[in-house]
């Protein structure tokens, strides 16, 4: 029976935990696999419920921690050595950056026989200066030598990875798109609407248009406090936004709404007639999502964003900046409408013919569903991952 070693930078709320927990709650029972983590930062929502709710027990490695520290990092490395001694896993696949750097260094130091990692995102760019993001490249270079195969998450992270940035060949990437249980987001969606609507005091004729993701600044909230101030200037519809998420730019985020204007509130006890509303997290994303009349995402830099593919499996079009892999997991001008990166003229213009015609809501709420439904469900996830460790495993590399 292969054995499978799957590594994590940490167990916090997001598509990369969704992502290692079904992969080892339903890869092939011929697949023995032992998940191994992070802890969640302090200003991070956690995702043991994830965990726990499909009944996995990782290893949790409390050194193995965001920031770079040298007395944790190497500490970090030598528990997972320790753990690759003693479980002697035919396959070390690790998942982020971290992760990947210290799980891989340390798989190679014990002979393991495959190596994979995950790119779930990266900070080659809208992380870092010069200096630093050069670093970290070569860091990802010279660890990609030693790497049996590299996944990524969309085709337009695939030609980043490998054109732009050059990481590696692109003939040494697979592309296995992430893959949830979706129907959650479609289940009781009548009753979760109305629960998160009078939670907000949400008015039948007001539309709700909702963020999701960390306050951190590569996701580029000034863009959509932005776009809310021009469209309550310019516009007649009633309008509410919500900021799902917390982080360490909160209070910056907070000052920043009220000094354009906005009536703001940050984590309101009862119902609420504030412009904008910062809800913190949201464990129950479904429920929220329920409620929205739109999604939007306003990041510099992202791989495979989860909240649009939750909006769209909720049937809520989307409005995106156009960076990383977002253009494979929304129909443009069917799903979605995208505009450029931190172009506020344009992501306002898209928001505004959402918000003041119903009907394109409406049709393009329906166009999401199905297309999310086949191309990201975690049985599609599971078979091309068991896959390929298959025909590695076997000596025969196959291509996705």
């Amino acid at each position: 029976m292969p054995k499978i070693l799957r590594i994590i930078n940490r167990f916090n709320l997001g598509g990369p935990t969704y992502n290692v927990a079904y992969l080892t709650k339903y890869m092939p029972p011929e697949f023995e696999t032992l998940l191994v983590g992070g802890q969640h930062e302090e200003s991070e929502e956690g995702s043991s419920h994830i965990l726990s709710d499909l009944g996995i027990e990782p290893v949790i490695i409390g050194d193995m921690k965001r920031e770079i520290g040298l007395r944790d990092d190497y500490a970090a490395y030598r528990k997972l050595r320790y753990i690759i001694h003693k479980f002697k896993p035919d396959i070390v696949h690790t998942h982020a950056s971290k992760a990947g750097a210290l799980g891989r260094l340390a798989a190679k130091n014990e002979g393991v026989p495959l190596i994979f990692h995950t790119f779930h995102g990266h900070v080659f760019h809208s992380y870092f200066g010069k200096a630093k993001t050069y670093f970290f490249k070569s860091v990802e270079r010279r660890l990609a030598q030693s790497t049996d195969r590299i996944i990524a998450i969309s085709e337009g992270q695939k030609q980043e990875l490998s054109l732009e940035h050059k990481i590696c060949p692109p003939d040494k990437i697979s592309v296995i798109p992430l893959g949830f249980d979706l129907a959650k987001f479609w289940t009781d969606a009548d009753a979760k609407r109305f629960s998160f609507r009078q939670r907000y005091g949400l008015m039948n004729d007001e539309i709700a248009v909702g963020v999701v993701g960390r306050l951190v600044p590569v996701k580029n909230h000034d863009l959509f406090l932005e776009a809310a101030s021009r469209i309550v200037k310019s516009s007649t519809a009633k309008v509410r936004f919500f900021i799902i998420g917390d982080g360490e730019m909160r209070d910056d985020l907070l000052q920043r709404a009220e000094s354009m204007g906005l009536n703001t509130v940050y984590m309101p006890e009862g119902n609420t007639r504030h412009q904008v509303v910062f809800t913190s997290w949201i464990k129950n994303v479904d429920w929220a999502m329920a409620g929205l009349d739109m999604v939007v995402l306003t990041s510099f830099n992202e791989g495979t964003p989860v909240s649009l593919i939750e909006a769209q499996a909720a049937g809520k079009p989307v409005v995106s900046t156009r960076v990383g892999g977002i253009e494979n997991i929304v129909i443009e001008g069917e799903s979605a409408l995208l505009s450029e990166n931190n172009n506020a003229d344009q992501l306002t213009a898209n928001m505004l013919s959402l918000i003041e015609n119903k009907s394109l809501r409406e049709e393009m709420a329906q166009a999401g569903l199905p297309f999310v439904r086949e191309k990201f469900h975690y049985s599609r996830l599971v078979s091309d991952m068991s896959e390929l460790y298959s025909s590695m495993l076997a000596g025969v590399p196959i291509s996705f």
